[in-house]
């Protein structure tokens, strides 16, 4: 018979109750949110443009506010967790995204909105990593692996159910209540988190300030360049000094990163082939899907005149995609590598891309994009595990979280550009004035997205094949710094 357990006394005091279900549920909620707002403002695009009367680079900036904001300030957000307290940075970012969102409903001008939406991103971005980090630290090792594959299914679900909801609530009531919707969500989970989530920090300290400046800097001169060339010509003072403004601080965000003492951007994660291949093909890859989603979703509102709902449940077979074939991919990239499914995926959705560009008219029957969508999405799926194992595969242990993390960020940047870009496009050869002048423009930029997402394709033959990559095996839940594991890529 098995002696009786030994009652608490004062040296040996009770067991701590678990918090993982508290702690899933909750990180999960603040996840769902902020992936949402990915893309469910895109489909709003067209209400927003009526009621404000805006032009194109005002729409641009509505989106690129908020992706911009969100990815420069993605790699400081475990940093900050580590400094100030997990628990602690996640109610505050969590506080600000709800803020942002409220401002957002209530903007009483186009200006208005995009401030809003710069403070909706800079809460994301510190909610983001650090929804991660609370999960790892809550769950052990022994079943922290469940918990991440419910953690990316989440972020999966978001991207790809933020065109259907967005354009359900913009259908039934108006644009406002997208932004409304996570004002209560935020207002729940940020005092439960108080009451229910346990403080901890991570070794480091410092926080790299010169560094989040410069980069902020320098993706905000290029980008306002870019979305301002059309209006103001590419040889006038303003966008000539964004451009190489941008550039100039680019170029010192760099140097300082070389010196810096706790980079917020190891250089030398560049000097890996496997890294600085991936960050191409993740560039890419969200170059050519935002920018085309942003244009497409205009197009059925716009030229084809379907509701926002409609719109949203048209794109569905890319966005989607991943949440089916995404899965399978990163089982396959443990047996095939990288190189082969990444190489794949953005042949298809350069494919698919260039297919789009051949059938696009205005009275279009749907069918005609059904199959080149569900091959933009497949391509899609098929780079998102492998170009994790890739980057996890190309750092050191103890860095994974901060490659993730730049990766991740990367891949927002590669939206912004995107959207500038092929907007750009759009607005130098086509319009708002008819449905023709408006398929006219989306032509043309969809083409220069599939151009760039075939150069991405390119790049991925340069990731080593499996046998060259050798992968390191991942700490378990000391996160000190960033390392918040491999599902944050």
């Amino acid at each position: 018979m098995s002696p009786a357990p030994t009652p608490p006394t004062a040296l040996t005091p009770p067991p701590v109750p678990t918090r993982t279900g508290w702690t899933l549920a909750l990180v999960s909620l603040a996840l769902f949110m902020v992936t949402l707002d990915n893309l469910v403002v895109t489909f709003a695009l067209p209400s927003i443009r009526l009621q404000f009367h805006v032009d194109l680079a005002s729409l641009e900036w509505t989106v690129n506010a908020y992706t911009l904001s969100f990815a420069v300030l993605l790699l400081s957000g475990a940093a900050l967790g580590d400094r100030f307290g997990r628990r602690r940075m996640f109610v505050l970012g969590l506080g600000i995204f709800t803020l942002g969102s409220a401002a957002a409903a209530l903007a009483p001008s186009a200006g208005a909105l995009i401030a809003a939406r710069v403070f909706q991103g800079a809460g994301g971005a510190v909610v983001m990593p650090l929804t991660l980090t609370l999960l790892s630290e809550a769950f052990p090792a022994g079943r922290r692996g469940l918990a991440l594959g419910i953690w990316s299914g989440i972020s999966g679900l978001g991207v790809a159910l933020g065109p259907v909801i967005g354009g359900a609530v913009i259908s039934g009531l108006s644009w406002h209540w997208i932004f409304w919707i996570n004002v209560p969500v935020g207002l729940v989970v940020g005092p439960l988190a108080v009451l229910r989530l346990t403080e901890s920090r991570g070794a480091s300290s410092r926080f790299d300030v010169p560094g989040l400046a410069l980069v902020t800097g320098g993706l905000f001169g290029i980008v306002y360049a870019l979305v301002r060339a059309n209006a103001l010509g590419w040889g006038s003072a303003i966008v000539l000094t964004g451009l190489l403004g941008g550039a100039a601080l680019l170029v010192a965000f760099t140097l300082w990163e070389l010196r810096s003492p706790a980079p917020m951007l190891p250089m030398r994660f560049f000097r890996s082939r496997a890294f600085s291949a991936t960050s191409v093909v993740s560039f890419a890859m969200y170059f050519g899907t935002f920018g085309s989603v942003f244009l497409l979703a205009q197009f059925f509102q716009t030229v084809q005149h379907y509701s926002a709902l409609q719109s949203g449940i048209r794109t569905l077979p890319w966005t989607g995609m991943p949440i089916l074939i995404a899965p399978v991919a990163g089982i396959l990239s443990d047996r095939l590598g990288s190189r082969p499914l990444m190489a794949t995926g953005l042949a298809l959705q350069a494919i698919a891309l260039v297919w789009i560009d051949r059938v696009l008219a205005p009275g279009m029957p749907y069918a005609v994009v059904i199959v080149p969508f569900i091959l933009a999405g497949t391509g899609t799926a098929l780079v998102f595990s492998p170009a994790a194992n890739a980057v996890l595969a190309a750092v050191r242990s103890h860095e994974v979280g901060q490659a993730s993390g730049a990766n991740n960020a990367i891949r927002q940047v590669g939206g912004v550009f995107g959207i500038a870009v092929l907007s750009t496009v759009f607005s130098r050869l086509g319009g708002y004035a008819s449905p023709q002048q408006f398929v006219d423009g989306l032509q043309p930029a969809v083409l220069v997205g599939s151009g760039v997402v075939a150069l991405g394709a390119l790049a991925a033959l340069f990731v080593p094949g499996l046998r060259a990559l050798r992968p390191r095996t991942v700490a378990p839940v000391s996160l000190g710094g960033h390392e918040e594991a491999g599902a944050a890529v």
